[in-house]
This record gives structure tokens, C-alpha cells and sequence, in this order.
């Protein structure tokens, strides 16, 4: 259809789930020091860090098969299939205005937020504000992961970072809970200073 552009996430057989138009592509150049970052919580590893995943298995040869996370073994906590957000992400866009968005795959936290960021500003965010689950405990004890390096390579529990305005962030907040997203307020945006990196965690 003329105007209308694929919105970038497909499902498993590789249609297209939701298509918006060219005026309405989320660039996060609107991103501003003040706005908010929610976090949607993960369900497992996300494919992020499995080569570093197999050498901790190598070295700690863990029984895979043993309950490890409720009635969860540690390989389907490992093998868990990445979780897209399609869905609650196209149904928030229509409640308020989402600045910016980042699906945290293919690399952790600090390596995909900065992709939605204008230059002038950094993602400050509070580690403490979510519970870490029970997978990057072990991952991080396992192989003795350095905290910045566990968030430069995992998701550590956050599968898709969201910022809004921070006035709108108690509604999205509200309306993620309402179609079933756990969701955190995780951090804010603030004037970047010089050449830091784009996403601190503390």
C-alpha cells in the first residue's frame, strides 16, 4: 500500500505483523533528558552471550535437566525462545506517544539502547529497580561475569526497553500491566556528557 512501511518484527513463519505509516516510524529523535525508560521483562536469554553460555556449561557441567527455576530445568530456562513484543508494543502506540524502543537481542542492554538514542543523550538506568532472574545469577556466578559485562552481553530480565515522555510513563505503565507485560520504570534520559558510553547502568 502506498505510505505504508513494515514495522520491522515478523512472526515465526514470517509475515509481517503490523505495518505503520512512514510519518509514524518510531526514530527516537524525539528522545529528550527528562523522558522515561520502562523496561518489559525478559523470559529467558533472549540469544544473547551463547557462545559464553556453552563455556560456562562446559566448565561447570550443571545437570541441564534438574529443576533449577520452579518446575522450569536449567536448559528450558536456557533454551527458552525469544519473546517478541509485537503485540503489546503496536497496542501502547496506540494509548501514548512511544519516543523509542529497543528489543533486547543479539546483545545486551548496553549494546541496543544506544541504537534508539540521539547523540546529545544517555539512558541512565537503575539495576536495582527490576529483580534479576534466576538465569543471569547463575550465568554471572558461573562464569565469574564481571556486572558490566553481564549487561553489555544479556538481557539480565529486560527484553524490550521503551522510552516516553515522562509524563505519559504511568499510563504505559498501567497499560502494559493491563495486557499482561510486567514492566518496570527502569531509568531516565539525561544529557550525555562528552564521548560517555550511551546507556549507564548502576
Amino acid at each position: 500500500m502506498p505510505g505504508m512501511y513494515p514495522v520491522g518484527e515478523y512472526d515465526l513463519a514470517g509475515f509481517a505483523v503490523g505495518v505503520v505509516e512512514k510519518s509514524k516510524i518510531i526514530t527516537g529523535d524525539t528522545i529528550v533528558a527528562g523522558d522515561v525508560v520502562l523496561g518489559l521483562a525478559s523470559n529467558g536469554a533472549h540469544s544473547n552471550g551463547y557462545s559464553l553460555v556453552r563455556k560456562i556449561i562446559e566448565r561447570s557441567k550443571p545437570d541441564l535437566n534438574a529443576k533449577f527455576d520452579g518446575e522450569r530445568t536449567l536448559a528450558d530456562c536456557i533454551m527458552a525462545p525469544t519473546r517478541l513484543y509485537v503485540k503489546p508494543m503496536l497496542s501502547l502506540m496506540e494509548k501514548v506517544t512511544v519516543k523509542g524502543m529497543a528489543h533486547i537481542t543479539g546483545g545486551g542492554i548496553t549494546e541496543n539502547v544506544p541504537r534508539v538514542l540521539p547523540t546529545n543523550v544517555i539512558a541512565d538506568i537503575d539495576s536495582k529497580t527490576w529483580q534479576m532472574p534466576k538465569l543471569f545469577d547463575w550465568l554471572r556466578e558461573g562464569g565469574n561475569v564481571e556486572a558490566q559485562e553481564m549487561f553489555r552481553t544479556f538481557n539480565c530480565g529486560i527484553g524490550m526497553v521503551v522510552v516516553v515522555a515522562a509524563q505519559d510513563a504511568d499510563a504505559a505503565i498501567k497499560h502494559l500491566q493491563s495486557v499482561g507485560e510486567t514492566v518496570s520504570r527502569i531509568g531516565v534520559i539525561r544529557a550525555r556528557n562528552g564521548d560517555e558510553h550511551q546507556t549507564q547502568v548502576r
